[in-house]
C-alpha cells in the first residue's frame, strides 16, 4: 500500500467517524433542547386543565364522560394524549382507540418528580402506546375531598405529533441545508484526497527513482540521476539529500575500484622488483656453490659483493613497502618538536655526500647560513629530505648540481630540492607520487619507486603538501612548506 493510499484510507476513516459523531451529537442536542422547551412550555397545562374543568376538579366519578372529554381535547389539540392514572399507576381511562394503548400501568416516579421539581426538565415518563418508549409529559394530581384520587397524565407530542413532525422535516429548509452541508463535506473530502495526492506525488516519484537505482545495483554509471523534486521544503531537501548521498556513494565506489586496480598493479610491480634482485642473488650463490668451481679469489669476492648489493636492495625495498603500508593505514604518529632546519639539512647532505661524490654530483645549500627554526617531526622530515636528495642524485648526470634552498614567507618556511637532471615529462608530473610509478626517462639505480610516495604521505601527516616543477632535459624541483616556530 503506497503512502497516498494510507493517507487516503486514514482520511476516509477519520472523516466517517467524525461525521457520525457530529451527526449523533447534534441530533441528541437538538432533541434534548426541543423536549426541554416543549415540557417547560406545557408544564402547567395539566394543572390548569384540572383546576378549570369541573368534571375533574371535584373528583372523577364518571369515567365515560372523562373519556369523551379527553377525546374532545385530542381533537382540539392532536399533539397531546390524555390519561387518568390512579395512585398506583394504573390507567383508568383514556381516549385512544382500542389496541393503541399497550401499557395498563405506568411508573409514577417521573410524575412525582415533575410535580416536586418542575425545573428539572426534560423528564421522561412511560409512553402508554409504546412498551419500551418514554416521552415528555405534563401531569397534575386530582383530589377528591382532600384525598388523592389519581393524576391527569398528558403525553406531549403523541403519535399524531410525531407523524406530522416527520412529514414537516422532510420538506423543511433546515433539513435541505443539512443535506447541502453534507454535500459540502463530501466535496471537502474529495479536495483533501486531491491535495494528498499532490503533496505525496514527489515522494512517489522519489521512491520510483530509488527503486530504479536499486534495480541497477546502486550503480549510476549508466544512469542519469537528478533530484526529483527541487522545492525548498522537507521533501525537496530529502530529494536533494538522497541525490547527494547516492552521488557520494557512486564516487566512493569508483574510487574503491580505482584503488583496487592500483593495488593489483602495485603488487605486480613489487613482485617484479623483488624477483629481480632475488634471481640475481640466487644466480651468484648458485655459481659459487658449484663443485670444482675454478673461480679465483678475486672473482669470488666480486660475486659476494654483488650478492650483498642485491640483499641490500631487497632489504631496502621491503622496508619501503612496510613504511608505505603503515603510512596509508594511519599507523604512523607524528611527534612534533622545534629544531633548526639548517642543521638537519646539512646532516642529510653530509650523510649523502659519498653517494653524490660517487655520482659526480655537487650538492649546495642556499643560504649557506641556514638558521630557520621550524616545528615538525624531525625524524619524518629527515626521511623526506633524504628521499628527495637521493632521488635527485639518481636522476642527475655527472657534473650536475643539486640545490637545497630554504626561504621564508610570513609564518611559513619553504624547502625546495632542485637538480639539473633529466627532468620529467609534463604529462607525468601528477603521477610520480603514486606508488611504484616510474617516469619514462627515470634512471633506475636499485630503487623500487616508492620514495616519492612515502615523501607525500609523510608531509601529509605534517599538514604539508609537496609540489613539483620540471623541465625536460634541464631539471626538476620539489618544494614543500613547514610551519615556522613562533618566538616565545
Amino acid at each position: 500500500m503506497t503512502l497516498y493510499q494510507k493517507l487516503a484510507w486514514s482520511l476516509v476513516i477519520i472523516f466517517s467517524l467524525l461525521c457520525a459523531l457530529i451527526f449523533n451529537w447534534s441530533k441528541k442536542l437538538e432533541q434534548h433542547s426541543q423536549h426541554q422547551a416543549q415540557q417547560q412550555l406545557h408544564i402547567h397545562l395539566a394543572e390548569h386543565l384540572v383546576n378549570d374543568n369541573p368534571l375533574i376538579k371535584q373528583g372523577v366519578y364518571d369515567y365515560k364522560a372523562l373519556e369523551n372529554l379527553f377525546h374532545t381535547l385530542m381533537v382540539l389539540g392532536p399533539a397531546f394524549e390524555y390519561y387518568f392514572v390512579d395512585p398506583e399507576g394504573n390507567l383508568l381511562t383514556y381516549s385512544a382507540k382500542p389496541g393503541k394503548v399497550v401499557r395498563q400501568k405506568i411508573n409514577l416516579s417521573p410524575i412525582k418528580k415533575l410535580i416536586s421539581q418542575p425545573s428539572s426538565t426534560p423528564i421522561y415518563g412511560d409512553d402508554p402506546r409504546n412498551i419500551e418508549g418514554q416521552k415528555i409529559f405534563s401531569a397534575a394530581p386530582v383530589y377528591n375531598q382532600q384525598k388523592l384520587q389519581g393524576y391527569l397524565y398528558m403525553i406531549i407530542g403523541g403519535q399524531a405529533f410525531d407523524a406530522t413532525l416527520h412529514e414537516v422535516k422532510r420538506d423543511n429548509p433546515v433539513w435541505l441545508g443539512a443535506m447541502w452541508f453534507v454535500a459540502a463535506m463530501v466535496a471537502l473530502f474529495i479536495t483533501m484526497l486531491l491535495l494528498f495526492r499532490f503533496f505525496t506525488s514527489p515522494l512517489k516519484q522519489l521512491n520510483k527513482e530509488v527503486s530504479r537505482i536499486k534495480a541497477a545495483n546502486y550503480s549510476l554509471t549508466e544512469m542519469a540521476l537528478s533530484p526529483s523534486y527541487m522545492g525548498n521544503n522537507e521533501i525537496g531537501n530529502l530529494s536533494k539529500g538522497i541525490y547527494g548521498m547516492l552521488s557520494r556513494i557512486d564516487e566512493q565506489f569508483k574510487s574503491l575500484q580505482q584503488i583496487d586496480k592500483q593495488r593489483r598493479e602495485l603488487l605486480t610491480h613489487l613482485s617484479h622488483d623483488l624477483k629481480t634482485p632475488l634471481a640475481s642473488l640466487h644466480g651468484f650463490l648458485e655459481v659459487m656453490k658449484k663443485p670444482y668451481s675454478q673461480l679465483s679469489h678475486q672473482e669470488q669476492q666480486r660475486y659476494l659483493t654483488l650478492a650483498m648489493d642485491n640483499c641490500q636492495q631487497l632489504k631496502l625495498l621491503i622496508e619501503q613497502i612496510f613504511e608505505l603500508a603503515n603510512l596509508e593505514c594511519g599507523q604512523v604518529k607524528i611527534k612534533t618538536e622545534t629544531f633548526n632546519l639548517g642543521e638537519l639539512i646539512y646532516d642529510c647532505v653530509a650523510k649523502l655526500a659519498l653517494n653524490a661524490e660517487a655520482a659526480g654530483v655537487t650538492i649546495k645549500v642556499t643560504p649557506k647560513i641556514c638558521d630557520f627554526p621550524v616545528t615538525a617531526d624531525i625524524a619524518k622530515l629527515e626521511r623526506v629530505l633524504t628521499n628527495l636528495i637521493e632521488n635527485a642524485i639518481r636522476h642527475t648526470p655527472s657534473k650536475g648540481l643539486i640545490t637545497v634552498e630554504v626561504s621564508q614567507l610570513n609564518e611559513q618556511v619553504f624547502v625546495s630540492v632542485s637538480d639539473t637532471g633529466v627532468g620529467i615529462h609534463a604529462d607525468e608530473l601528477t603521477a610520480i607520487f603514486e606508488p611504484h610509478y616510474q617516469a619514462r626517462n627515470s634512471i633506475k639505480r636499485g630503487q623500487g619507486g616508492l620514495g616519492l610516495a612515502i615523501c607525500k604521505q609523510l608531509l601529509k601527516l605534517m599538514n604539508s603538501d609537496i609540489e613539483v616543477q620540471s623541465t625536460l632535459g634541464k631539471g626538476t624541483q620539489f618544494r614543500f612548506n613547514l610551519t615556522k616556530h613562533a618566538p616565545v
